[in-house]
């Protein structure tokens, strides 16, 4: 299987580095191979993993032989089958906010999630963000920057997802962007950097969800033409449309964008590789 660039390989002058990260690893087979198929062909540089994912364990060890970064999607949404704290997201974002989650039970969830990812891989993610953004939220955001911070020094320590937004965007877009932005990505950047960890300059990817391909064509040549060296650009690919995932149509339309060869004339055309993150561990 092809694995991706090493760091430390020399970068022609003008080429944008940016993390093309795809979401859910770990959620459905059809999630695993899609993202497996297009990190092998070189259109991801990363995937952010459900740890406890009914086919994280299955599937981990092919995601590994690809070379591409491979991080924890902190989950605090979506039981998948597991026990712990998992609420709607309104729900969550209130109680977040009123500072009525219980801190112990987010401490042991993170740590469980961590745990998991680590037996699976042998090793500690490349890097962590969340589920729906669930990472930035108050409370959340405290114990996670605190466990992190404990539990990784120096090269051991993962990067965080930041969820600032590019601005350049048609309306539609940035309004989605905004209200993500503005659950928590100032008060959590400034805090991570407080803590010594690194974050992705900013960060695209946010739609509806909707308009299948011919809404992503049109999409992704327009986040690819905004952005920048050390930027994120966020997908979530399928390598078909699973009948259980409310998603699954969606994120068949983004495999299909994102595996064709115009998407390789885009990423060509804006100078722009699927590169590993140069922050954090591998810095």
């Amino acid at each position: 299987m092809q694995r991706f660039p090493k760091e430390g390989l020399s970068v022609d002058k003008g080429i944008k580095r940016v993390v093309l990260c795809a979401d859910d690893f770990g959620m459905s087979e059809a999630i695993d191979t899609g993202i497996i198929r297009l990190a092998t062909q070189g259109r991801l540089s990363a995937a952010s993993c459900l740890s406890q994912g009914p086919t994280f364990a299955r599937h981990a060890p092919a995601l590994a032989e690809t070379g591409i970064q491979a991080g924890l999607h902190l989950n605090f949404t979506e039981a998948l089958g597991q026990p712990g704290l998992y609420l709607p997201l309104p729900v969550l974002i209130r109680r977040a906010y009123g500072r009525r989650l219980d801190g112990e039970v987010v401490r042991n969830q993170i740590l469980y999630q961590l745990e998991a990812f680590e037996s699976v891989l042998g090793r500690a993610p490349d890097f962590v963000d969340g589920h729906q953004h669930v990472h930035q939220l108050p409370q959340i955001r405290h114990v996670l920057l605190d466990v992190l911070a404990r539990r990784f020094t120096g090269r051991s320590r993962p990067w965080l997802r930041s969820t600032r937004a590019v601005p350049q965007l048609p309306a539609g877009q940035r309004a989605k962007a905004m209200i993500i932005q503005a659950l928590g990505a100032a008060t959590f950047n400034h805090s991570a950097r407080r803590y010594g960890f690194h974050l992705n300059a900013r960060f695209a990817g946010v739609y509806d969800f909707r308009g299948k391909e011919a809404a992503y064509r049109r999409l992704l040549p327009n986040w690819l033409r905004h952005m920048r060296d050390g930027d994120l650009l966020m997908c979530h690919p399928a390598a078909y449309a699973d009948a259980t995932d409310p998603l699954g149509r969606q994120r068949l339309a983004e495999f299909n964008v994102l595996a064709g060869d115009e998407a390789g004339h885009w990423l060509q055309e804006n100078r722009i590789q699927a590169r590993r993150a140069r922050f954090g561990h591998d810095a």
